[in-house]
């Protein structure tokens, strides 16, 4: 379901279960791949990142759930799980946000840019709380359904790293 809303205690469990995983996953990437990993990391919001998440949400109505996330979470930097994962800050959301504005994707609320792979496309969280990934590395290129919801991108992104065990 699209608007399924997003629990705090969930996101804590999936930080836990992610960053077991991320353990696991470096105590072998060198071993396994032949050079050392890079930073991989699910990032615990702060006071510094709950004001930015604040001021986010000041500058534009973004969707509870990605409040939800960014209360528990300050970023994702996931570098060697598959071509990598980002979940930017919410101070770099705002600062995107300012320069590009909103995702518009047809039939859809306008989308807020929060993450990007390693290959440089975006996703971005409409209000009808679906994940949409870019085509291309472009804010203004045709985005594809990526996830029904926050919950189940934030499942897939905890799919990718146990896949590389």
């Amino acid at each position: 379901m699209a608007d399924e809303q997003l629990e705090t205690e969930w996101v804590r469990g999936w930080c836990e279960q992610a960053d077991a995983a991320l353990t696991e996953l470096m105590q072998s990437f060198q071993a396994r791949r032949g050079f050392p990993p890079g930073r991989n990391v699910v990032a615990r919001a702060t006071n510094e990142s709950h004001g930015a998440t604040d001021k986010l949400v000041e500058l534009t109505p973004i969707p509870s759930n990605l409040t939800t996330m960014y209360w528990v979470i300050g970023e994702v930097s996931l570098p060697d799980v598959d071509s990598g994962y980002f979940v930017h800050p919410a101070s770099t959301v705002a600062s995107d946000f300012r320069e590009y504005g909103a995702v518009q994707i047809d039939g859809e609320e306008p989308a807020l840019v929060f993450a990007s792979d390693g290959g440089g496309h975006l996703f971005a969280l409409a209000g009808s709380g679906r994940i949409w990934r870019s085509t291309t590395a472009s804010w203004f290129d045709q985005f594809d359904l990526a996830a029904a919801n926050l919950r189940e991108f934030l499942e897939g992104l905890a799919g990718r790293i146990s896949g590389q065990l």
